[in-house]
């Protein structure tokens, strides 16, 4: 499906997304043009789905960082999953195999701010909570 150059540039923009196509361009030895067409491609093809802002969470006072396990109660799984994805704690969330059904990782400011949110988790299943302590 894709080809080296639109890996090449895949990887240039995973780098840095806010790449303009020219500087991508001289990178690759191509025309500022082709890279457009070829970006504007991938993206109507859903190869490139969003661009997005990395947030650096401990600069904005969110200290803590953790994954949650969630073995939810039987019969329930779909109404979770619709209601775990407006928690705004939540910034990644994936249905799972195995023992749980539900991997979460959440960012809080402290300790009482996980607290709360397990409780409110915990409404619906078992939870299992990891903390992060950096990122390798």
């Amino acid at each position: 499906m894709l080809d080296p150059i639109d890996s090449r540039i895949l990887t240039e923009l995973e780098t840095n997304a806010r790449i303009s196509f020219a500087d991508l361009a001289r990178k690759i030895n191509l025309s500022p043009s082709a890279v457009r067409e070829r970006v504007q491609k991938m993206e109507e093809l859903g190869v490139i789905l969003k661009y997005s802002v990395q947030r650096n969470n401990k600069m904005l006072g969110y200290d803590l960082e953790a994954f949650i396990l969630l073995k939810v109660f039987p019969g329930q799984l779909k109404s979770v999953i619709e209601k775990v994805s407006q928690f705004p704690e939540v910034t990644e969330a994936h249905r799972i195999t195995g023992n749980q059904n539900i991997h979460l990782k959440v960012v809080v400011k402290n300790q009482i701010c996980l607290q709360k949110l397990l409780d409110k988790l915990m409404v619906f299943g078992d939870t299992n909570t990891f903390l992060i302590l950096s990122e390798i």
